[in-house]
């Protein structure tokens, strides 16, 4: 018998539409592993939610396995040196992954576990599972390749040759689950989900997104499935393309809140290319001009991510973050925003906060987005959100409001969201305002834009978009960072997203 590859599973925990399972097992036996790291546990961006939701995705990726005929292998420890001892017991000499689009922490890792491989002759293969683009040398036909990718037929589950059968290490407790009504893992939820969104929930998508209250149900719910990969970005999109032909012509609302879903589902990976072009953005202002800008008032932080601001529609969105471990695209924009202009709150601190409390953690949606809504890329409009119109709007009835924040149940409707005015706000036990709104916003608004002067931002401002930046592919079928469009000569098809 030739001997074993090694397939380690990363954020790919399912067997279905996996070219690295399919190309391990074209290369000899099997041995698939797992590796709890301890230290990436440790990070101030990992939470418990998480880790309990990861649990159960690998619990059920080793029921997958086991229908192939493999043995899920469990291991505990640092990559490097779990990947070293298996090597040791099989013999491996080829080690097979997905590309993976993670944080500094796992770039560094795979940049160790490179290292190893070199040394050890052990030859690692890494494969695209995403429209991502690894080396990517210009954003310049971007899209027209990630939709390629998304085009190309799902691969089959392979038949597989078993590796030897290793013993295996017990779950670890490393982080206590404070996430109460988070959602459950696992690729049966994962495919329980898409096919209610596509068949009952996401009629009213594209209208019922915006709001925390009925988004919860009209939204897909499948991101921390998409960020642990129990379903691959291909067969979300193409089970929403098929539905899309099943319902073309028809007058039941369902077209454009799917090709809303498709739009979001591009947005996932342009976000993410952004990431795996620029690690660095996890920890540096985009546009260096923004570095050092804001501080950390660590009391205002706190008030914040406890929802206790005395601004009911953003400690609404905050306590039901902490309590569910998710929260509408929206909202979150919203949330961020706040902590960026109205709290004028570093967004480093603020975003490894959101970091923790998002069940569906995907570093690349989650940096690029933190740094969009904190004004700090150099390329995209400032938006400041009003978090009392927000209220208004996303939350007309006050429902959620009230839901989430019991304190305000005697005010009166018209000053849900701006209890502060009421005669009676002496009586709640409620914060006032840790800031005047209105004040907040149009100072961070002169701050930010005095930042955005002279031809020195514009030039970096510049090298940002043609780095970043999305274009439209030829069909027109990718949209750009909400900046205002300065058209380019019609010889050129590119449409840069400008905002200086």
């Amino acid at each position: 018998m030739s001997a074993p590859v090694l397939l380690w599973f990363k954020r790919d925990l399912r067997v279905s539409d996996h070219p690295a399972l399919a190309y391990a097992a074209s290369q000899g036996p099997v041995v698939p592993v797992y590796i709890v790291e301890p230290e990436y546990w440790r990070l101030d961006d990992v939470s418990g939610r998480q880790f309990a939701f990861l649990g159960e995705c690998v619990r059920d990726l080793r029921q997958q396995l086991a229908k192939t005929g493999l043995s899920l292998c469990l291991r505990v420890g640092d990559a490097v040196e779990v990947l070293d001892a298996l090597r040791v017991e099989t013999g491996a000499h080829l080690l097979v992954s997905h590309e993976e689009t993670g944080n500094g922490w796992t770039f560094a890792r795979d940049k160790r576990v490179a290292a190893w491989a070199r040394v050890q002759g052990v030859r690692w293969s890494e494969l695209p599972q995403s429209g991502v683009v690894r080396r990517l040398d210009s954003r310049d036909g971007w899209a027209a390749k990630r939709n390629r990718f998304l085009r190309e037929p799902q691969i089959d589950v392979p038949s597989v040759t078993p590796g030897p059968d290793l013993p295996s290490d017990d779950w670890p407790g490393l982080l206590p689950d404070d996430c109460p009504q988070r959602q459950p893992g696992g690729r049966a939820q994962a495919l329980s989900l898409l096919c209610g969104f596509l068949t009952e929930r996401g009629r009213d998508y594209r209208r019922a997104m915006s709001s925390p209250l009925s988004g919860e149900q009209a939204c897909s719910r499948l991101s921390p499935h998409l960020a642990l990969g129990t379903l691959s970005g291909r067969e979300a999109a193409q089970a929403t393309a098929a539905r899309q032909r099943e319902v073309k012509g028809t007058r039941e609302g369902w077209g454009g809140s799917l090709k809303s879903y498709q739009a979001r589902l591009a947005w996932r990976d342009h976000f993410m290319q952004k990431l795996e072009d620029e690690p660095a953005m996890e920890f540096r202002c985009l546009h260096s001009a923004y570095h050092g800008l804001r501080g950390d008032d660590v009391a205002r932080r706190q008030a914040w991510e406890k929802g206790e601001t005395g601004v009911p529609f953003v400690d609404a969105c905050m306590r039901y973050l902490n309590a569910t471990g998710w929260l509408n695209f929206r909202m979150r924009s919203m949330v961020q925003s706040f902590a960026s202009y109205h709290l004028w709150l570093d967004w480093r601190q603020t975003g490894l906060h959101l970091a923790r409390q998002f069940t569906d953690y995907e570093p690349g949606i989650h940096w690029s987005q933190v740094q969009m809504q904190s004004g700090t890329t150099g390329m995209n409009t400032v938006r400041i959100y009003n978090p009392v119109k927000q209220g208004h709007d996303q939350d007309p009835e006050g429902l959620f409001t009230r839901r989430w924040v019991p304190e305000l149940a005697d005010v009166p409707d018209q000053f849900l969201q701006e209890p502060w005015r009421w005669d009676g706000a002496g009586r709640l036990a409620y914060p006032a305002p840790i800031i005047d709104v209105a004040g907040a916003a149009k100072e961070a608004r002169q701050k930010i834009w005095a930042v955005r002067k002279g031809g020195a931002f514009r030039d970096e401002a510049a090298r940002v978009i043609e780095k970043h930046a999305s274009r439209k592919d030829a069909d027109g079928h990718f949209v750009n960072d909400r900046a205002p469009r300065r058209r380019k000569a019609k010889s050129d098809p590119r449409q840069l997203g400008l905002d200086l």
